[in-house]
């Protein structure tokens, strides 16, 4: 056994790494709130107005957009085929253990409708949940060759689209140099307007929200990068990567340092662009579809180079003994990560709107980012009273019971229900809840 594994049987790395990344995706989503903003230079974020939002805009576009949904697409897979094994394992038939992760897949695609309907245009939980229902059917218990097949493929179309973006920017420099830049207006408008938060009322703020929703949702199916980041969680579930980190530490590291170098690579142009921190080459400051389609490309890469980086973190602490109160408090919330996610938008989305209290409409990137921290911090302190209690987060504890087998079903075996999608063996009884999504 790793000596990744905390007390209780759990696995340190995706509980830290789903609780660290909790705070990317809220700074991620809390950026689309920022409403009264100067979009007309372009279209991700409003212009700055010091130095810390040029500051933050950097930070944000180089380390956080495009890199933080391929981690946890990787955790998703992985937590699909530990829980389908672990189900098997406890008595179930491989089809009772498929289909509660088909109930599983079909339940976060029905939550992710509402939450973008009633409060968060920018979720994520419906691409889960039908990229799930897609890539369960077809390699849940498909073989090795199957999977890696995929993957292959898919990287290989991500090395086409890095290629196509490159050449892009230097065709639009040196062949059409009037496509080098185009204003944020004619580019479909500001990106908060996916989250509907400039909207003074709340029924008209469903629309704009819906359709964002559908956009991303359409987006990160044809994207390519999450479904493959999800069957490279898959493969290395099946691999045990996280479990035996040991035996898996050259390429961990190799991982680590090229996922995140070449992540970087792809990101720095756009972050120079957007932050005007400095003047980047002259085949950089082109094409705003080229600089998108270098972020996009390079965004599995630099995903899974955090997940390496968490695992290798986790395992030097598992060699060190008990992990730090402040890094369990993390994982704690890691447990909980769909109850994390929900609060999140339950109350960060009324205070920022303008149909709320309307503070998206007078914050900046950089006091928008430390609304952001703040908030996370209180949901780590409330997943680590949970924790002490012995409580699930209550969302888990809902998706667990929509997602149990039906009475007929539980009567032929034991319930694969309780095996739940989350890396790591064994369950905590004491609040160690499965569910490793948003």
């Amino acid at each position: 056994m790793s000596t990744a594994v905390q007390g209780r049987g759990r696995l340190l790395a995706p509980d830290f790494a789903r609780g660290a990344m909790l705070l990317l995706i809220l700074l991620s989503n809390s950026a689309f709130m920022l409403y009264a903003g100067d979009y007309s230079a372009q279209a991700d974020y409003p212009a700055p107005q010091h130095a810390a939002d040029r500051v933050v805009q950097f930070l944000m576009v180089a380390f956080i957009d495009v890199r933080v949904y391929p981690l946890f697409s990787f955790l998703v897979g992985y937590g699909l085929v530990q829980s389908f094994t672990r189900g098997v394992a406890a008595g179930a038939t491989e089809a009772d253990a498929a289909a509660v992760l088909r109930r599983r897949n079909l339940w976060l695609l029905v939550g992710g409708l509402l939450h973008a309907a009633l409060l968060l245009g920018t979720d994520v939980l419906g691409a889960y949940g039908w990229i799930g229902l897609v890539l369960c059917a077809g390699f849940l218990r498909g073989s090795s060759r199957r999977l890696t097949g995929s993957i292959r493929a898919g990287v290989i179309v991500l090395g086409v689209l890095l290629v196509a973006s490159v050449v892009a920017i230097l065709a639009a420099h040196f062949v059409a140099p009037e496509l080098a830049r185009t204003p944020a207006e004619d580019l479909g408008g500001a990106r908060f307007t996916l989250s509907g938060a400039g909207e003074t009322s709340y029924l008209a703020s469903i629309p704009p929200r819906l359709g964002g929703w559908f956009f991303l949702l359409v987006l990160n199916g044809i994207g390519v990068v999450m479904p493959v980041a999800i069957l490279i969680g898959m493969w290395a579930a099946r691999s045990r990567i996280i479990e035996e980190p040991s035996r898996h530490l050259p390429l961990l590291r190799r991982v680590a340092v090229g996922g995140v170098g070449l992540g970087l690579a792809g990101s720095l142009p756009h972050a120079f662009s957007v932050a005007g921190l400095a003047s980047p080459p002259p085949f950089f400051g082109l094409s705003d579809a080229g600089l998108y389609g270098l972020t996009w490309t390079t965004g599995l890469a630099g995903g899974l180079g955090y997940a390496a980086c968490f695992v290798l973190i986790a395992e030097r602490l598992g060699r060190s003994g008990r992990p730090p109160a402040g890094v369990e408090a993390v994982a704690a919330l890691g447990r909980r990560s769909l109850s994390g996610y929900l609060v999140h938008s339950i109350v960060m989305v009324p205070l920022l709107s303008a149909w709320g209290v309307g503070l998206g409409g007078r914050l900046t990137s950089a006091t928008m980012a430390a609304f952001a921290c703040v908030l996370w911090l209180l949901t780590v302190i409330g997943a680590a009273v949970l924790q002490s209690r012995g409580r699930r987060g209550p969302f888990e504890v809902v998706l667990r019971r929509l997602s149990a087998p039906p009475k007929k079903e539980s009567a032929r075996g034991p319930n694969p229900a309780r095996s739940e999608a989350a890396p790591g063996p064994g369950r905590d009884r004491r609040g160690g809840d499965r569910d490793h999504r948003p």
